[in-house]
């Protein structure tokens, strides 16, 4: 497993939440929790290609939100490239 922590200063907002919700509908294999208090979302992620960096940057960016990685980028999200089990 995978753990990622993103601070995305905004997310505690009631929109940026609602938009961050939709969001992760396109990723159901990915599980996050919202630290509203501190900003953090924190990603875990079963296997690798469920999810990018590329991908976990697009989904802020759409809710015009700024994410910086806490701590280093596991190597299984730098690749940017998803492989998708359906």
């Amino acid at each position: 497993m995978i753990e990622v922590e993103i601070y995305a200063p905004g997310v505690r907002s009631e929109a940026a939440m609602m938009q961050l919700r939709n969001q992760m509908d396109h990723f159901p294999r990915v599980r996050y929790k919202v630290d509203s208090r501190h900003d953090l979302v924190y990603f875990e992620i079963d296997r690798p290609g469920d999810i990018s960096q590329q991908e976990i940057h697009q989904i802020f960016d759409a809710i015009d939100l700024s994410p910086r990685f806490v701590g280093q980028i596991p190597d299984e999200l730098r690749s940017g490239e998803t492989v998708r089990l359906t």
